[in-house]
């Protein structure tokens, strides 16, 4: 069973088991190993840290991990843990064996971080309640639990907490192979019938390695198929829905165009601080950080240097400079 704190069922198409889950093998492994080492005891499974670009399966881990344990997963977020108090209510809400899954975890604030710590080593808090001269503090014994930890900057984590994680990894960007294999499992359970092989090709070609961005992508081809073409998928019926979406035949969307041609036409190909890039688009650092630049340099247009972004002969080329 899963949930979450505002009780949101889990999609569909989410795999349920360790079984059904495609890609990430290194970690499958690890995981497999792990949770059938700690079920053999009867133990809850150690804390997992997960960190890498989003949309690659951190919080459909989280529910598989719950599902194979038996127990209940529920979703939070590092900015929604404000304050100590929130962080304690939903510690105490968890049973036996259950997965705390914070995702954003880099973002929790300090004094709520320091509530983690004897919570994951010793499964209680020590809560303080009222001041000054009436203050008094309240062991709160908390049942056996799993903290899945999800960031896409593991770098901001303190060494502290990162340290308290039994499990981490680091997610990859999927190949073509495995993106083609979720898109067949992601048709049958949205009811998509009729699908060819070069559809899909063309799909997973264009999700920039991301299952999260291949499942959107599915979703506006199959309405594009049903609504302005035959009702089929294949590379023709991808390629018109795409190109009316603005991703190109390498998974580039109008932002990343923007990036592009920002730091080719106003810093000459760089190099260009991340902030004045974002300034000059009109947009927030972080998400170019997060969610652009991955991908920019997976792909070999963009490097990091220590002056700033810089765009490579193959970006260069890609515009047409």
């Amino acid at each position: 069973m899963t949930t979450t704190d505002a009780a949101v069922p889990t999609p569909v198409v989410r795999p349920r088991s360790i079984s059904e889950y495609v890609g990430q093998a290194a970690l499958i492994e690890r995981l497999t190993i792990a949770i059938q080492a700690v079920k053999a005891r009867n133990e809850a499974m150690e804390h997992v840290l997960l960190h890498g670009p989003p949309g690659l399966g951190k919080t459909t881990l989280a529910h598989v991990i719950a599902n194979e344990m038996g127990t209940t997963a529920w979703v939070t977020s590092g900015p929604a843990l404000n304050k100590a108090a929130d962080l304690v209510g939903t510690l105490t809400k968890l049973g036996e064996g259950d997965v705390l899954f914070i995702d954003e975890i880099h973002r929790l604030p300090p004094a709520v971080e320091e509530y983690i710590y004897p919570a994951m080593e010793d499964f209680k808090v020590d809560f303080t309640v009222d001041s000054g001269m009436h203050a008094k503090v309240i062991t709160l014994t908390l049942k056996p639990f799993t903290l899945i930890g999800a960031t896409t900057r593991a770098g901001m984590l303190t060494q502290p907490l990162r340290a308290r994680f039994g499990i981490t990894h680091h997610l990859e960007y999927y190949p073509v192979a495995d993106l083609v294999e979720i898109l067949h499992r992601a048709v049958g359970r949205m009811g998509i019938e009729s699908v060819e092989t070069s559809g899909f090709d063309a799909i997973a070609t264009r999700s920039r390695g991301t299952p999260r961005v291949a499942l959107r992508l599915l979703r506006r081809v199959r309405d594009f198929a049903q609504v302005r073409g035959t009702g089929r998928i294949d590379a023709a019926a991808v390629t018109a829905a795409l190109e009316l979406e603005g991703v190109d035949a390498l998974g580039l969307d109008e932002i990343d165009r923007k990036y592009l041609t920002v730091l080719a036409d106003v810093y000459e190909g760089g190099p260009a601080g991340l902030e004045a890039i974002a300034a000059t688009m009109g947009g927030d650092a972080g998400t170019l950080e997060d969610v652009v630049e991955p991908y920019l340099l997976q792909i070999g247009f963009l490097s990091r240097t220590p002056r700033g972004r810089k765009l490579t002969g193959a970006g260069m080329a890609h515009l047409g400079r």
